[in-house]
């Protein structure tokens, strides 16, 4: 056999990711926010490319969606609802490059608040002693930034060099009004003593809100009782020792506190009416950007309408006579095909996002008809579903939902749900049933819990033979694990926060 170099040829086939392909693809995952920039850019890049819809936007009126009449008679299912066409349609958007698995694990935020599970109030209390009324001229101004206020009252207390400390501190106040930073590399860095900067930061404290500069939440509530004129030495004893309140342990704290049953209800009650968190009630400078659904879903007949959200759709239009006159007075090749290109991208985006809002609609549909008892009778009638079940009755890939499903709204007449809501884990039927999704299990977990007696608090294994007896076949670490996650502490904990509630009453 002789070695030495040739030449052959070859046929193959191959997916290759074009450019337009990756921004169809993109665009499928973007939220209605995101989508907006991203066409406010397309149109500064591309001449051709024009915003329509001008008579809406210069009402500044949102159109409401054309959603059939509640009233209608005319029977009517979710099939019927999805603009006709194949899932041949969806293939240049259909292939699967970085394959997506979707993770419905709830996210839950298990940091513990700054009240430390006191169950203290989280309405602004304005430091007003307790019986008094909240100053709801404070509660009010909700707009105010809390730095601003802050330091318009510094300017009104300070002047010279401690201004310019307060200022330093105020920087580091969090939006909670708890004082996060360090004295001790304030004063290095301004050149002042540490003493100095402790009396500034104890000028502030004395600002409204009462409570604001804390550096720990037994400060916070330490303040606010100093200004009610309520911290005697049993009251200080009681701040020192808010653990023992947060575990129930009451005989600890009569002793400790050297009161009767009385007084020490009528602390905690007095506790109870501070704010811990005393920066929440101001805003912070910035505005919340206010969900808008992509989907309205409404009753028509026996079913259901399923209708996007025209409001949150991009109007564009490709002005084709700009094309015409800038081709026609184009001075060379290069120009004529960069007019070439802006007119086949133009034309792309408006088939991509056209596709977006199709396939929006396609799997919207499917979702309410595989959630149809959630829409009827709520979440304990929510079935688990995945990724691949929908994709399957649509004739799509996982991938696909999975892009469309993020930061995609529904609005129903239950409320406003996100697409990826309705994806959930199943708990198997004692029964033999159907599996159940695990959101109706944490419903029907609360509603036990909610119910229960303050002297016959129910434990997590009774929790799972009360839920057995429902027809969920679960276990008892499967509770406790729902429970934690919505916040619910364990039978030891509701016994003793039951107690406290009513040692207090």
């Amino acid at each position: 056999m002789v070695l030495g170099p040739r030449l052959d040829l070859r046929q193959s086939q191959s997916l290759v990711m074009t450019p337009q392909l990756q921004q169809a693809i993109r665009l499928l995952a973007l939220s209605n926010l995101e989508i907006e920039s991203f066409i406010a850019e397309e149109l500064d890049r591309n001449p051709l490319l024009e915003s329509g819809g001008a008579e809406e936007e210069s009402t500044g009126e949102t159109p409401e969606p054309d959603l059939p009449s509640p009233q209608s008679d005319e029977p009517a299912t979710v099939d019927t609802l999805v603009v006709s066409g194949d899932a041949s349609r969806d293939a240049p958007l259909d292939v699967d490059y970085n394959s997506e698995d979707f993770h419905q694990d709830s996210a839950v935020d298990s940091k513990m608040g700054l009240d430390g599970g006191l169950g203290l109030n989280g309405i602004a209390s304005g430091g007003a002693a307790y019986g008094e009324d909240p100053d709801c001229e404070n509660l009010a101004g909700g707009d105010l930034c809390l730095h601003a206020h802050l330091l318009a009252q510094a300017a009104a207390s300070f002047q010279g060099k401690d201004l310019v400390i307060a200022g330093q501190i105020i920087e580091q106040i969090e939006e909670t009004g708890y004082f996060i930073g360090s004295l001790r590399d304030i004063a290095h860095r301004l050149d002042a003593g540490l003493g100095h900067v402790e009396r500034v930061l104890g000028v502030i404290q004395d600002f409204d809100p009462s409570g604001i500069g804390a550096r720990t939440l037994a400060e916070c509530l330490a303040i606010q009782a100093k200004e009610a004129d309520r911290y005697d030495p049993a009251m200080a004893r009681l701040i020192d020792n808010l653990g023992y309140l947060a575990k129930g342990n009451l005989t600890a704290l009569k002793r400790i506190c050297g009161v009767d049953d009385e007084d020490l209800a009528d602390m905690i009650r007095e506790v109870r009416a501070y704010d811990p968190k005393p920066g929440c009630r101001f805003g912070q400078g910035n505005s919340v950007d206010a969900i808008v659904p992509d989907v309205f879903l409404a009753r028509r007949g026996q079913g259901w309408a399923v209708e996007l959200n025209s409001a949150t759709l991009p109007k564009l239009l490709v002005n084709r006579t700009y094309y015409a006159e800038l081709s026609a007075g184009a001075p060379s090749r290069q120009s004529k095909a960069w007019l070439n290109e802006c007119l086949a991208s133009a034309n792309w985006l408006l088939k991509a996002l056209d596709q977006r809002a199709h396939t929006i609609v396609k799997v919207a549909t499917e979702i309410v008809k595989q959630q149809d008892g959630f829409f009827r009778h709520g979440v304990s009638h929510l079935r688990p579903l995945t990724l691949r079940q929908v994709a399957e009755a649509i004739g799509m890939h996982e991938s696909t939902v999975s892009r469309v499903t993020s930061n995609k709204y529904l609005a129903c007449d239950r409320g406003m749900f996100e697409l990826k809501y309705f994806f959930t884990s199943g708990i198997q039927s004692s029964d033999g049933g159907d599996a159940v999704a695990a959101e109706a299990v944490k419903s029907h977990i609360k509603a036990l819990i909610g119910a229960e007696s303050p002297r016959a608090v129910l434990s997590d294994d009774q929790l799972v033979e009360l839920l057995r007896t429902r027809g969920f076949d679960i276990a008892r670490r499967t509770v406790a694990k729902y429970r934690e996650a919505m916040g619910i502490g364990s039978s030891v904990q509701r016994r003793r926060h039951k107690a406290i509630g009513s040692h207090v009453a």
